[in-house]
């Protein structure tokens, strides 16, 4: 099925949050436990660990503009479909598809699956530094 308007607006809103890095209002959107993976990294469980986790990846990008194509909902989940563009600290622009998984639970959400290959958008940049 696909999702009604008032759930489209709920995805806006929190890939809207994304886009300007409001890690604390992306936080509003999951349960205090909530899993979270990203491509294929690792998953992040709970929110003090997804707010490391997101914090991270927002300072290795300049910023992000998210376009939903295509949104489907079960009777416990949400997918979306669409193009990110993340801005790179270089100046440079690049753009590529992504899906999301979304396992519901009380209205937010228990699991944040995105599905995404992002090593594109570090291609042909120098390797962090160690610290």
């Amino acid at each position: 099925m696909t999702v009604d308007a008032t759930e489209e607006t709920w995805l806006q809103d929190l890939l809207a949050a994304i886009d300007v890095q409001d890690t604390a209002v992306f936080l509003n959107y999951l349960t205090p436990d909530a899993e979270f993976r990203f491509g294929s990294a690792p998953p992040a469980r709970g929110q003090p660990a997804i707010r490391a986790a997101v914090d991270g990846f927002f300072v290795s990008i300049r910023g992000s503009r998210h376009r939903l194509l295509n949104t489907w909902r079960g009777d416990k989940s949400l997918v979306c479909e669409g193009e990110v563009t993340y801005s790179r600290h270089d100046g440079s622009d690049v753009t590529l598809p992504f899906t999301n998984v979304f396992q519901m639970s009380g209205g937010l959400i228990a699991q944040y699956k995105i599905y995404i290959d992002i090593a594109p958008l570090y291609a042909g940049l120098p390797a962090p530094m160690p610290e």
